[in-house]
């Protein structure tokens, strides 16, 4: 039996001997224990979800009252807006109020909200990306010290793949945001994405660093790193992720990653859509909560699924190995919490998995616990980590 106390959902008591050490929920299925039964103080978690719930993101906030700030269609282009170039070319909704889950010993011990609605994750995309390079990497179809061009051979329709500065990134480059690449994707250009405050036109008149120096969150270069994937497995994205990641660890089928209007190109004679790594101008990966929650425990799991290796150690060690001109990430979507930076209250090996929004998917390897947060006001997440990890009472 299920109920629902001041909006968390609680689970009665179940026999002891129905725990195990390491649960997967089967597809469509998921088992739900008390706080009390995986070693949480309830009253305490409750204050965490509290302070979730009360600090939902209300972008921007002279516009409350006047216009729906869940309105993704309304706020998106007003956040980006003093950037060049800002128009949205992919798909915006509507997304639900605060919602998030609560995972420990992979049971669900804490829900909030509506878990089910599929909502846009903006940069949480990123990982699905990275994830489906995993896959590839872990088949032999590329070396992470791979030139990406030793690899995949761009169309005429997409030069700038073949500029000289672009033609020594490798692929640990292109997955640590370090590559510095250039040139314009998708009517997007390099340089407007996320320009220096005041300074729109600054890196254009820099130029771009050398490869491997410098560590810019760039849509476009994650862009240019989701064309080059979908050139080297040579189908669908999506379809990748089904086959290889969102099938084998149960996700539903409601999720769907989303392109742009143009980002279109012939694969063996099919047009075939490439998606986006973010929500940045749109599209990007629409997924619910309790799916993230999936992605989260495989995360916790170290590529691991009831026994299936999804992603390889080798894979995954260097996803959490930190970059050098930014040592608080891995591998695109891994933000590490080096020197416990990120969050504090939490062990240093933690890492979370963040878009806008903000969405986050927090692994805490220590309490081996996952917390999909959605919705929340992005400086409010630390403390948000600090009242969860209070909870614990034991391991």
């Amino acid at each position: 039996m299920r109920i629902w106390i001041c909006g968390i959902l609680l689970s009665a008591a179940l026999p002891l001997a129905a725990q195990a050490a390491d649960y997967f929920p089967p597809k469509d299925q998921w088992t739900t224990h008390t706080p009390a039964q995986e070693g949480l103080d309830a009253g305490k978690l409750k204050a965490a979800i509290d302070y979730a719930i009360a600090s939902e993101t209300m972008f921007p906030a002279e516009l409350k009252g006047k216009a729906d700030l869940r309105d993704l269609r309304i706020t998106v282009p007003i956040k980006f807006a003093p950037e060049p170039f800002s128009s949205p070319i992919g798909p915006l909704k509507p997304r639900a109020p605060a919602n998030g889950i609560i995972i420990r010993h992979g049971y669900i011990v804490a829900e909030w909200g509506r878990t089910h609605d599929v909502d846009m994750t903006f940069s949480v995309s990123k990982t699905f990306l990275s994830s489906v390079a995993g896959v590839a990497f872990d088949k032999g179809m590329f070396k992470v010290t791979d030139r990406v061009l030793d690899d995949v051979h761009p169309t005429p329709d997409f030069p700038d793949f073949l500029l000289p500065h672009n033609q020594p990134i490798t692929w640990d480059n292109m997955l640590r945001q370090d590559s510095g690449w250039i040139g314009t994707l998708w009517g997007k250009p390099w340089w407007a994405d996320r320009p220096e405050p005041g300074k729109p036109w600054s890196e254009l008149a820099k130029g771009p660093p050398p490869v491997g120096t410098q560590w810019k969150y760039n849509d476009v270069r994650v862009n240019a790193l989701a064309l080059e994937l979908t050139w080297l497995w040579k189908r669908p994205l999506p379809e990748v992720l089904k086959q290889y990641i969102a099938g084998p660890i149960g996700m539903s089928d409601a999720w769907h990653w989303e392109g742009y209007d143009n980002s279109w190109i012939t694969l063996d004679g099919k047009r075939v859509q490439v998606v986006s790594g973010g929500g940045h101008w749109g599209g990007g990966m629409f997924i619910s909560a309790r799916d993230q929650a999936r992605l989260g425990l495989l995360g916790l799991n170290r590529g691991k699924w009831d026994g299936r290796t999804i992603l390889s150690d080798a894979w995954v060690k260097m996803a959490t190995t930190p970059t050098g001109p930014n040592p608080g990430y891995g591998f695109c979507n891994w933000f590490l919490n080096t020197d416990r930076k990120m969050y504090p209250a939490a062990r240093a090996d933690s890492v979370a998995f963040i878009g806008d929004g903000a969405n986050v998917i927090f692994i805490d390897y220590q309490h081996d616990m996952v917390a999909v947060v959605r919705w929340i006001d992005s400086p409010k997440m630390k403390e948000f980590v600090r009242l969860l990890l209070a909870s614990v009472q034991k391991n």
